[in-house]
């Protein structure tokens, strides 16, 4: 479906297909450039607090921690609602803000993993989550058929890791973690190509460049959850 698809849309509103390649192709480098700043931003913030004391005890010593592990969310949702009736410029500040409210929330990882282990598992995630994105934006297969596949996966991961946080059970953080990389390594597959759809159906700098920043931040989510599943399962804790 993915190129029939798209080549409609290039027939309709682009001179040529070499003129809808070569936009698509700048379209996907803003997304992946703000994915990855997003996610250096996330990991500056998230190293710095969680190896200053100074700057981690008051956050995560009170109740404040719950307004900071509970502020990605409000995020999340908030773009989602008002992406449309932003400026760019706006939603590209939103996203940096996110990121960064992220970094807090993920400090903690640094006092209960090793240093080493967080860099073997990023290294490990960004192989996986490369390998994922791009048989998403080359792939001729339509992976929309399995977009309620992964949505009612996500949504069974949310329901379990909150009944996880009250039973504490080793048995269901591992099922979670094994089902969460399974699920968000075919989202980057499927965020991807769905990213380049919705550049095909929308013509203009300023959509597309909101687009870009939201097109970011679904990969981003997909890099940020599948790299902390896979953490939990072959982090190696601090002793």
């Amino acid at each position: 479906m993915a190129e029939p698809y798209l080549g409609r849309y290039a027939t309709a509103r682009w001179a040529s297909r070499a003129e809808f390649d070569e936009g698509l192709r700048r379209h996907m480098l803003q997304v992946y450039n703000y994915m990855m700043l997003g996610l250096a931003l996330t990991g500056i913030v998230a190293y710095l607090v969680g190896t200053i004391p100074a700057l981690y005890v008051p956050i995560f010593g009170t109740p404040l921690k719950w307004v900071v592990m509970l502020a990605p969310l409000a995020f999340v949702f908030f773009f989602s609602f008002r992406l449309a009736a932003m400026s760019a410029a706006t939603a590209q500040m939103t996203f940096w803000a996110f990121c960064a409210v992220m970094g807090l929330s993920m400090a903690s990882i640094f006092l209960v993993f090793t240093g080493a282990s967080i860099a073997r598992v990023f290294f490990i995630t960004a192989a996986m989550f490369g390998a994922a994105s791009l048989y998403g934006y080359t792939t001729k297969a339509d992976l929309t058929k399995f977009g309620s596949f992964l949505f009612m996966g996500l949504i069974g991961i949310i329901i379990a890791s909150l009944v996880n946080i009250f039973v504490g059970s080793s048995a269901i953080q591992f099922a979670v973690s094994v089902i969460g990389v399974i699920v968000f390594t075919g989202l980057a597959a499927y965020d991807t190509q769905m990213i380049k759809e919705t550049y095909a159906e929308n013509a203009g700098i300023e959509a597309n460049s909101k687009l870009a920043v939201f097109g970011a931040l679904q990969l981003y989510l997909s890099f940020i959850n599948l790299f902390q599943m896979l953490l939990s399962l072959m982090g190696q804790r601090e002793e």
